[in-house]
């Protein structure tokens, strides 16, 4: 049998506040985990850690792209790049999430699915806050938050600020690029509307990205955003699918059939329109 290696130096004098469990206060992050189900469900525990790790991942990826804007709107597009890159990672790990959740059987959900309630995954604020900062506006999505005022603050604040998308538009239009006026000044609330005058603009940008290479690069940072953001969306649906089938979600919506109808949304349409007319 080999000797137990002890690493040399390790520091054993430690109090709660100064070790590692203190520094991310895993007393209270790992007794965050409340099955409801009676008797208890073995798989309850997995649902709810999946789904808390999620909102981590969520408030990282809001913290990082509220930088992003501030950046945008200071006209520094270049710490955008690792912000946007990081996002991009943020997303990947929730997109394999999903497959953690894959493992859930009908039969085994079904068996504490009720203790669930009204509660679903279409309330999470940061989600909300995630596609109002990415410019998906939808004012009746702030309804399912008005019990918490603070929240509801927060997401009608957001709602009403201009996105990632939008700021950088208004950045092109300082630079002198001829962005649409209706891309620079409109009720940030409403949902983002395609506008072909706009093509041209990232036409402009596309053909010549030595004279343009900070703004060619965010552009393409948006697309990898915009594309990690509808696969986590595809694999949600297909999730959904796969545990309930056809069933009316928990949050009173129709299921897979609602979800199927978001995988519509365009985040920032004039990034994909321009790819048609390059090499024309």
């Amino acid at each position: 049998m080999s000797t137990p290696v002890r690493p040399e130096g390790m520091i054993t004098a430690l109090q709660p506040e100064t070790s590692y469990g203190g520094y991310l206060s895993l007393d209270r992050l790992l007794s965050c985990q409340h099955p409801r189900s009676v008797p208890p469900h073995h798989d309850e525990t997995m649902f709810i850690i999946q789904h808390q790790t999620s909102e981590l991942w969520m408030k990282l990826a809001i913290h990082e792209l509220l930088a992003a804007i501030a950046h945008v709107r200071a006209d520094r597009l270049g710490p955008c790049f690792k912000i946007l890159a990081r996002v991009k990672q943020i997303q990947r790990q929730l997109f394999e999430q999903w497959s953690v959740l894959e493992t859930l059987t009908p039969t085994e959900y079904a068996e504490f699915r009720d203790a669930l309630g009204p509660a679903s995954g279409l309330q999470s604020f940061q989600f909300r806050a995630i596609e109002f900062l990415f410019g998906n506006k939808n004012a009746a999505m702030l309804e399912p938050h008005r019990h918490d005022p603070a929240v509801h603050t927060w997401l009608a604040g957001l709602l009403a600020a201009p996105s990632l998308y939008d700021e950088f538009l208004r950045h092109l239009a300082r630079r002198g690029l001829p962005v649409p006026a209706a891309c620079l000044e409109r009720d940030w609330s409403q949902p983002y509307v395609r506008n072909a005058e706009l093509v041209s603009v990232f036409k402009t940008v596309y053909e010549a990205p030595q004279t343009w290479w900070d703004a060619y690069e965010m552009c393409e940072k948006l697309v990898d955003v915009e594309e990690n953001f509808h696969l986590w969306r595809v694999r949600h649906v297909k999730t959904v699918e796969r545990v309930i089938g056809y069933k009316r979600g928990t949050g009173g919506t129709a299921g897979v059939s609602f979800l199927r109808r978001t995988l519509d949304v365009a985040l920032f349409p004039e990034l994909l329109d321009v790819r048609t007319e390059i090499g024309r």
